[in-house]
C-alpha cells in the first residue's frame, strides 16, 4: 500500500516507476546542489567570495583588461559554465563551485559597473539589489512554495537558485563597499562587522531556533561582504589599510584552498551522502 502511494506520487511528478524502480525523467532531476551544508561549504563560499573580489581586481588592473572587457569575458565564461551546470543530471562539486566562483566575479563586476561606469551611488545599488533579491525570493516562493536549498531538483528551482545567488553577490559587494569605503570604516573593521553578524545568525539558528532556510540565506548574503572585505584587507597595500599581499597572491592562495577542498568533497561526498529526491519533499 505504501509503495503504491509512492508510485502515485511519482506519476503525478512525472517520475518513471517502470520495473518497480523509481527513476527520474529529464524534468525531475537528482539534487543539483550540496545536500548537506557543512563547514566546508561555508569555507569554500567565503574563499570564492574573496576570489571574486581579488580576481576581478587582478584582471582589471594587472592584466589591463579594464572593467568593461573583464565584465564581458567573465559573463561569457559564466554563461558557459551555467549551461554545463544545468545540463548535469546530478550535483558535481567541481562544476557547482566553479559556477559559484564565476558568479561571484560577475556579481562583483555588476556592482562595479553601476558605481564606476554609471556613477550610481553605493546607497542606491545596495537598495536596488536588496529589492531585486526580495522580488526573486517572493517569485520563487509563490511559484514553488519553498526557498529551501534541499529542494533544488527541477530546472525552474535551479534557475531561481542561481538568480538569487547572483543578487546576493551583487548586494554583498555593494553593502561591503558601502561599509568599508563609503562610511570610511576600513577593510578590517568591515570584515569584523560582517563576521560578527554571521556569528549572531549562527547563534539565532542553533540557540533560538531561527528557521534553517532564513538563517542560510541571511548567512549567504553576509558572507559576501565578509569575504570581500577580507580579500581587500589581505590584498590592498598597507597605505590603503591592507596587508599588501596583492590581488594575484591572495587569489592564488584562496584558489588553491578551494581546489583542495573541492577535491576532498568530490572524494568523500561529505556534502552529498544521498542524492535521491525524497518523495513528497518540497
Amino acid at each position: 500500500m505504501e509503495y503504491s502511494n509512492k508510485q502515485d506520487k511519482c506519476r503525478k511528478k512525472g517520475i518513471s516507476t517502470e520495473g518497480g524502480e523509481i527513476r527520474q525523467n529529464d524534468r525531475q532531476m537528482l539534487y543539483k546542489v550540496p545536500v548537506v551544508i557543512t563547514i566546508f561549504f561555508w569555507i569554500i563560499k567565503i574563499m570564492a567570495t574573496t576570489v571574486g573580489e581579488t580576481g576581478a581586481d587582478y584582471m582589471i588592473e594587472k592584466l589591463n583588461l579594464g572593467l568593461t572587457n573583464t565584465t564581458i569575458v567573465m559573463s561569457i565564461l559564466l554563461i558557459i559554465i551555467l549551461l554545463i551546470q544545468f545540463k548535469a543530471r546530478v550535483y558535481v562539486p567541481s562544476i557547482y563551485w566553479l559556477t559559484v566562483v564565476l558568479i561571484s566575479v560577475v556579481g562583483t563586476l555588476v556592482t562595479d559597473n553601476l558605481t564606476d561606469n554609471l556613477g550610481v551611488p553605493l546607497q542606491m545599488t545596495t537598495i536596488f539589489f536588496t529589492v531585486a533579491l526580495m522580488v526573486t525570493f517572493v517569485a520563487w516562493y509563490v511559484s514553488e512554495k519553498t526557498l529551501s536549498i534541499h529542494s533544488i531538483y527541477t530546472i525552474k528551482r535551479e534557475a531561481f537558485y542561481w538568480l538569487s545567488i547572483l543578487f546576493t553577490f551583487a548586494l554583498g559587494t555593494a553593502a561591503g563597499d558601502l561599509i568599508a569605503e563609503g562610511l570610511d570604516l576600513g577593510y578590517l573593521t568591515s570584515a569584523l562587522i560582517f563576521g560578527a553578524l554571521i556569528g549572531l545568525v549562527t547563534i539565532a539558528h542553533y540557540v533560538f531556533k531561527m528557521s534553517a532556510v532564513l538563517a542560510f540565506w541571511i548567512a549567504y548574503i553576509l558572507t559576501r561582504p565578509f569575504g570581500a572585505s577580507l580579500g581587500d584587507y589581505l590584498s590592498q597595500s598597507q597605505h590603503a589599510g591592507g596587508l599588501g599581499l596583492g590581488t594575484s597572491g591572495t587569489s592564488v592562495i584562496f584558489l588553491l584552498i578551494i581546489i583542495i577542498l573541492v577535491f576532498y568533497l568530490t572524494k568523500t561526498r561529505r556534502d552529498a551522502p544521498s542524492l535521491t529526491v525524497e518523495l513528497g519533499k518540497s
